[in-house]
């Protein structure tokens, strides 16, 4: 566990991440998220944008500064694209055995049925909003699989959604990345992109239970 905690405090230093492989750590970081199940954990936004503050401030591997952050964007948005594509062959290899096991009290297979009419319906959408949020991002792509989501449906979506995710963020840490305020405050950004990240899931959760609520009669 005291592994895990040092690994995530030294995540958000971007000279140690530019000292234990720079810009390819990041991108190892990335694919790990996007869609092995046992990366959930990792801070894939706060990464994006110190890499984002890392190309500004360096000519690797090109001269260009621009051409350096449309390349790394390229190859790091690929990343998150393949490890995607992991996740939904892990899904889809693993949703035969889930669907042959008997019901017990944390699995139904009427989940599963669930979420495929649900994937069927709103999928796409579902694959490019979850790049934007933690720990969902990681297992979206595993439930497309599993629920054997249209692989052309889910290339589309998937290619979309990791370019959209890599090119903001990281186009948004590249522009402040020589901000002076920016490099003082970095570890208050970092939370607040979590925050962000992480409030329609919060939301979400608080709406679901104030509709679970029962209403309470007026008393005469």
């Amino acid at each position: 566990m005291d592994v895990i905690l040092e690994l995530l405090k030294n995540l958000t230093d971007p000279q140690w991440i530019v000292d234990h492989g720079g810009l390819y750590f990041v991108l190892f970081i990335i694919f790990a998220e996007s869609g092995l199940f046992f990366g959930f954990f990792l801070p894939g936004d706060s990464l994006l944008f110190i890499a984002g503050m890392v190309i500004a401030n360096s000519l690797h591997p090109f001269d260009s500064n621009v051409v350096n952050l449309i390349f790394w964007i390229l190859i790091i948005g690929i990343g998150g694209i393949l490890g995607n594509y992991v996740g939904y062959w892990f899904g889809k290899k693993s949703g035969d055995y889930l669907l042959q096991r008997k019901d017990t009290l944390l699995f139904k297979k009427k989940h599963i049925h669930q979420a495929k009419e649900f994937y069927d319906q709103k999928g796409g959408i579902a694959v490019v909003l979850a790049r934007f949020i933690p720990i969902v991002r990681t297992f979206v792509p595993i439930v497309a699989g599993l629920v054997k989501m249209e692989f052309k449906k889910f290339s589309t979506y998937n290619i979309l959604g990791g370019f959209l995710w890599t090119s903001l963020i990281m186009t948004v840490g590249y522009l402040l990345g020589e901000n002076v305020w920016v490099k003082n405050n970095l570890e208050k950004i970092l939370i607040g992109i979590i925050l962000v990240s992480v409030a329609p899931v919060i939301f979400k959760m608080i709406q679901g239970k104030l509709k679970k609520k029962p209403a309470t009669s007026e008393p005469l």
